[in-house]
């Protein structure tokens, strides 16, 4: 690839996918008023919700944890404030399907999220009517889908860790340990609920899973220099020790719950409404509106009069403007008729006046006839049977008297040969 053009293409790559440390916080969930506590809640809600829906729809692993990186990474973009949670999960895990090439139907999708929600608010689980409400439902589905490709830029790729822990276990003479490898797969599983795979590449993320797994299992690994992760991964030990305190922090963390999120979220809401609307009337009351009509004045054309005299002048032009508009409003039906086409024929002279309708009598008279023709020429069946019937009499009386002309020459030639 030529580097030196200045207007070559879109180079990606996995780099692009991580955000540096400084766009981690604030977020823009933290900008519109909602607490780190809460935004943590939202994320680890969503994510949830992302996997148990995986699992209903009967998704592989990685089609679900592409969907909670694609959830992850929207978020560090927009606010939850001004995009709905469930909404934007329903979109995450609809465009996982298609990137893991196990694609589901939408409608599966939205019945899906419509029985976890009946299960969690404990209410009689019904099926979803396919009415409105679900076709609005599916519409912003689609428009959040489409968001969520152009914030991400269509760069929608995502390189899991679980093929690096398989290799990098059987690395370390492990891969006959099942504890060791499940217990660092359920690790990585978990992961996906914090924030790691927008801060680390995935070869730190597998080999920090290994690392946790072995210390809670107390399997003992190569303590050698280098160590072990260095070698494998290239990384260093601040690195996966950060990785493994966000994973832990999940066991500790309190349940969410989902109807106390959505009630903090509708007031921050609200309130964010509320406040542009104040702004808008704040700026239309206190901004002078410019018409469209209007323009500015020119330093040249400033009024040499007086303050008193410019609002003299101000109050007749407003008098004299609603005068006008009464006028045109009080305007009598006759003038508007005086401009119709009708009324300017009537005005003309009388001698034209009687040409153009002696002209329009022979038009419509020569119609007339036209029209009275074409009646004429359309018969009955029972008619053009009787035509039929006479032009085929003719053409016999014709070939008859054909025949009476050549018997006749035959005759006659016949008389002079006799003569003869």
């Amino acid at each position: 690839m030529n580097t030196n053009w200045g207007f070559c293409g879109v180079f990606l790559t996995l780099e692009n996918v991580l955000l540096p440390e400084e766009k981690l916080s604030p977020t823009p969930s933290m900008v519109d008023g909602l607490s780190a506590e809460t935004e943590q809640d939202l994320r680890i809600l969503g994510c949830e919700f992302i996997q148990t829906s995986g699992i209903l729809l009967k998704l592989p692993q990685v089609a679900m944890a592409t969907g909670q990186v694609l959830f992850q990474r929207f978020f560090y973009c927009k606010s939850f404030v001004n995009h709905n949670m469930d909404v934007v999960a329903m979109a995450c895990i609809n465009l996982a399907t298609k990137i893991e090439e196990a694609p589901r139907r939408l409608r599966d999708v939205i019945n899906v999220f419509h029985h976890m929600k009946q299960i969690r608010q404990k209410r009689l689980l019904t099926p979803l009517i396919l009415d409105e409400n679900y076709v609005r439902l599916k519409n912003e589905v689609i428009r959040a889908e489409r968001r969520l490709l152009k914030e991400l830029g269509f760069c929608v790729h995502v390189q899991h860790p679980h093929k690096l822990i398989m290799m990098y276990c059987k690395l370390l003479n492990q891969d006959g340990n099942t504890k060791l490898v499940q217990k660092a797969w359920n690790y990585m599983n978990d992961s996906f609920r914090t924030n790691v795979f927008v801060r680390f590449h995935p070869e730190t993320i597998a080999a920090a899973c290994i690392y946790l797994a072995a210390r809670m299992l107390k399997v003992p690994l190569p303590n050698r220099k280098p160590a072990w992760y260095d070698v494998i991964s290239h990384t260093d030990l601040p690195a996966i020790q950060d990785i493994c305190r966000e994973v832990l922090k999940l066991y500790t963390h309190q349940k969410p719950d989902a109807d106390k999120l959505e009630q903090i979220v509708s007031v921050l809401k609200k309130a964010q409404v509320e406040a542009k609307a104040r702004l808008r009337g704040a700026l239309g009351n206190g901004t002078p509106t410019q018409t469209t009509n209007s323009r500015p004045a020119t330093p040249s054309k400033v009024s040499p009069h007086s303050g008193a005299e410019d609002q003299k002048l101000k109050g007749d032009l407003m008098i004299n403007g609603i005068k006008k508009k009464l006028r045109e409003r009080n305007r009598s039906p006759s003038r508007s008729v005086s401009r119709s086409p009708q009324r300017k024929h009537r005005q003309l002279p009388k001698r034209y006046r009687e040409r153009s309708r002696s002209r329009d009598r022979r038009y419509y008279d020569n119609h007339k006839s036209s029209k009275s023709k074409s009646k004429k020429r359309s018969r009955s069946p029972r008619s053009r049977s009787r035509s039929y019937e006479r032009s085929s009499k003719r053409y016999r009386s014709r070939s008859r008297s054909k025949n009476r002309y050549r018997t006749s020459s035959k005759r006659s030639r016949s008389r002079e040969r006799y003569r003869r």
